[in-house]
C-alpha cells in the first residue's frame, strides 16, 4: 500500500482508519451495524499511544486511511508446521482421512529429518508472518524416535523467530501411546523442558477414561496445559470431547485445555449435545474449530455423491454458553489438507462463510485474535488499546464484504510501530526436499 508511507521510526498518527469494537477495548464511539468506527491511532515508540473517535485536523504528520480497515495481527492457535508443504512427495491418495494418516506416517518414517523438519516449518512462519500472524500454537509429531528430532528443531525455531512471530508447540500423539505410562511421563518430561503443552488425538478407545485420567494426571505433575485433537470424524458414537470435560472436571483442573475439530458434535442428538456443552462450559475449556481442513476431509465421499455436511462443529452453541472459540488454519499443503498458506484472514473469511459468523457479525473477529490469544495465555495479543504494541495489519477493504472478497494481497503489515518488508516464500526453495 505504497500511498501509505508509514515511517519506519518515529511517531505518526493514522487517521480515519475503520476500527472493530470487539478488537478494541477502551475505545469509545458509534459504531455502525457491522460493528465499524472511524478512529485516529495514534503510534510512538513502537505502541499504540492513543486511540480516539476521528476528529478533523490538519495533523500533518497523519496518514488518512480513508476508511480502511485496520485490525490487530492475528492468533494462529491450532497448526502443524511439522507437517506442512509434504504434499508434493506425500499427496493422499484418495483425500480421506485414513489416507491422510497412512501417507503422513510413511512421509514421516522416511524423510523428517531434523533439516527437513526445520526448513519446512522456517517457510511456513514466513508465510504466517507475511500475512499478519504474531503468534502461532503448532502441533509436533511426537511418536517415538520423532519427538528427539523435532521438539530440538521447534526450540532452535522458536528462539529465530522470537520478536516475529511468539511460538508455542503441542505434542501430538494417539491416545492409546498413553497406555506407556512410562513413555508418557518421559514425553512430559521433554515437554516441560520446551515449554510446551501436552497433547494428544482422542478418540473412542476401550479404556479411553482410564487414558484422560492419566494425561490429566501427567499434566498436573509436571505443570502443563492440554491440547487435544477430538471427534474428527462424523460417527455419531465420537463422544471424546464429553469425555474430555468430564475427566477435567473430576481432575479439578486448573490449566488451561484446548480442544480441536470436535466435528462429531454436530452429528449428535440435541440432548446428548446440551448435556456435552453444558460440561465444557463448567471445565473452563476452549474451543478451535478448523473449517478449511474439516470441511475438505469429513463427509468425502467415493461413490460419485456429494459431501452432504460441512465438517465443522457447533461454534455458535458453544459461544452462546460462554465457551472460548477460536478459528486456525491447521494443516497446510500436507495430506489432511492439500491448500492453505497460514493465512488468518482466509481462515476467517472462510469461516464465515463455512459457519456463517455474519449477519449479524457481532463479535465474531475475535475468535481470529484476541480469544486464541486469551487461550495461549497471550494476554497483549489479538487487540488495538492504547499503550499496547502497534502490531496491525492495514487493508484496503473498507466493509467486510470488502475486505472478505479479496485475497487482500496489498495489506500492510506493521509490526512495532513499523510496517515489515516480508515477501511470500518462493515454493521453489523447497524443490530438493520433494524429491528421492
Amino acid at each position: 500500500m505504497a500511498e501509505f508511507p508509514i515511517p519506519t521510526s518515529g511517531s505518526f498518527t493514522l487517521t480515519n482508519a475503520r476500527v472493530h469494537f470487539s478488537l478494541a477495548p477502551g475505545f469509545e464511539a458509534v459504531f455502525d451495524g457491522d460493528g465499524f468506527a472511524l478512529a485516529d491511532i495514534a503510534v510512538a515508540d513502537g505502541r499504540i499511544a492513543s486511540i480516539a473517535a476521528a476528529a478533523d485536523g490538519g495533523n500533518i504528520a497523519a496518514f488518512d486511511l480513508k476508511g480502511r480497515i485496520v485490525l490487530p495481527c492475528f492468533v494462529d492457535c491450532h497448526t502443524h508446521i511439522d507437517k506442512g508443504h509434504i504434499w508434493p512427495r506425500s499427496p493422499n491418495p484418495d483425500g480421506s482421512f485414513m489416507g491422510a494418516l497412512g501417507a503422513n506416517a510413511a512421509d514421516r518414517r522416511a524423510r523428517w529429518s531434523a533439516e527437513d523438519v526445520a526448513r519446512r516449518m522456517d517457510f511456513s512462519l514466513r508465510c504466517a508472518y507475511a500475512h499478519g500472524t504474531r503468534a502461532l500454537r503448532t502441533h509436533i509429531d511426537s511418536d517415538a524416535p520423532q519427538e528427539e528430532i523435532s521438539w530440538p528443531v521447534f526450540e532452535q525455531m522458536r528462539e529465530r523467530w522470537q520478536g516475529r512471530i511468539e511460538l508455542q508447540a503441542a505434542s501430538l500423539v494417539g491416545i492409546e501411546n498413553v497406555r506407556d505410562a512410562a513413555w508418557l511421563e518421559q514425553l512430559a518430561v521433554r515437554v516441560a523442558a520446551a515449554g510446551g503443552i501436552l497433547g494428544a488425538v482422542s478418540y473412542m478407545a476401550p479404556d479411553l477414561e482410564d487414558l484422560l485420567d492419566r494425561m490429566f494426571r501427567t499434566a498436573i505433575a509436571h505443570g502443563l496445559d492440554l491440547d487435544f485433537h477430538a471427534d474428527e470424524t462424523d460417527d455419531v458414537g465420537a463422544v471424546s470431547l464429553k469425555k474430555i470435560a468430564e475427566a477435567a472436571l473430576r481432575h479439578r483442573f486448573q490449566g488451561k485445555i484446548l480442544v480441536g475439530h470436535c466435528c462429531s458434535l454436530a452429528r449428535q442428538p440435541d440432548k446428548d449435545v446440551l448435556d456435552t456443552l453444558d460440561k465444557v462450559a463448567r471445565a473452563g475449556m476452549a474451543v478451535v474449530s478448523l473449517p478449511m481442513c474439516n470441511l475438505y476431509l469429513q463427509d468425502r465421499r467415493h461413490d460419485g455423491t456429494t459431501p452432504r455436511w460441512r465438517g465443522v462443529t457447533l461454534l455458535h452453541e458453544m459461544k452462546a454458553r460462554g465457551i472460548p472459540v477460536a478459528v486456525a488454519s491447521d494443516n497446510t499443503r500436507d495430506p489432511f489438507y492439500a491448500y492453505g498458506d497460514l493465512d488468518m484472514l482466509e481462515v476467517y473469511r472462510m469461516a464465515t462463510r463455512i459457519l456463517h459468523l455474519d449477519h449479524p457479525v457481532g463479535d465474531w473477529p475475535k475468535a481470529a485474535a484476541s480469544t486464541p490469544a486469551e487461550t495461549m495465555g497471550l494476554a497483549s495479543d489479538g487487540l488495538l488499546r492504547a499503550g499496547g504494541p502497534a502490531d496491525f495489519i492495514v487493508f484496503k477493504g473498507r466493509s467486510w464484504t470488502e475486505l472478505l472478497s479479496r485475497p487482500e494481497s496489498g495489506r500492510m503489515v506493521v509490526r512495532a510501530g513499523k510496517p515489515i518488508d516480508a515477501g511470500l516464500p518462493d515454493y521453489a526453495e523447497l524443490d530438493d526436499l520433494m524429491v528421492d
